[in-house]
């Protein structure tokens, strides 16, 4: 995670095998918008209204988000990661096979097909099926989404099950990277690091993927998501991956931001 300003025609991709997109399911979206927006510099645009009110969170002309409501349903405030896929119905029988589960789809939408799993040990995740290449993922521009790990009861028994999941043994060296370094599983795809898998310290805490997204200044930004009415969920850290804080916003989504090194 090097890199902080987006290049000519960057674009959000459907990659395979790694985390493609983010999606926040929220109570208010009014609301959302008006706590991320000025945290993290985004401006919004509408998007398909096919199950509910949902808008594309942007930076520097790139949407790098969504943001959503659910229309009648009690669901709770929290942020979702896809992964890319060139076969949604594929995954989601290999998620069966393995012992997850399929809450949702999958089901065709305006950028391909999409569904919603949860892992073996209940970590939801999105599977987007949309015209994949092997491109980068997503741009590393502040306000973006740059870093996405998994908080779970066994790293190793995880990384076996989205291993065969997303056929990560199959995949090109330089497009997926599976390594091990910092007490993590570490997902890298053309030269950089985008995800991990990290067996959590708290038994008692559901295993979750957090979303970080990038900031010039970690510290700031926590003083000014104060200000905004979130809450600290953890200390700021200097980690091998940059300044994170852990938040939750105003509403009880929960998400992390990172100054990532130069």
């Amino acid at each position: 995670m090097t890199e902080v300003a987006p290049a000519a025609g960057a674009a959000v991709r459907c990659v395979p095998a790694v985390p493609s997109w983010v999606s926040l399911m929220a109570g208010d979206l009014e609301g959302a918008q008006a706590f991320y927006g000025p945290l993290l510099g985004w401006s919004f645009e509408r998007g398909p209204d096919r199950w509910g009110p949902y808008v594309r969170a942007v930076v520097d002309g790139v949407a790098v988000a969504g943001l959503s409501t659910s229309t009648g349903l009690q669901l709770p405030v929290a942020w979702t990661t896809y992964f890319g896929t060139e076969d949604a119905n594929e995954v989601a029988e290999r998620v069966r096979a393995r012992g997850g589960t399929m809450a949702i789809g999958p089901l065709g939408f305006d950028a391909g097909r999409l569904a919603i799993a949860a892992d073996p040990a209940g970590a939801p995740f999105g599977v987007w099926e949309g015209g994949c290449d092997h491109g980068r993922s997503w741009l590393s521009s502040s306000g973006a989404p740059v870093w996405i790990e998994l908080r779970t009861r066994d790293a190793f028994e995880a990384a076996l099950f989205y291993g065969e999941v997303f056929a990560w043994d199959t995949r090109d060296p330089k497009d997926l990277e599976v390594r091990w370094e910092h007490d993590r599983v570490v997902l890298r795809t053309h030269g950089r690091s985008v995800a991990a898998l990290a067996t959590g310290t708290d038994p008692a805490a559901r295993p979750n993927w957090q979303v970080f997204f990038a900031v010039a200044d970690t510290d700031a930004s926590v003083d000014q998501a104060r200000r905004l009415g979130a809450a600290e969920t953890g200390p700021v850290l200097d980690t091998p991956y940059g300044r994170v804080a852990h938040l939750a916003d105003p509403h009880g989504g929960r998400f992390a931001v990172i100054s990532v090194r130069p």
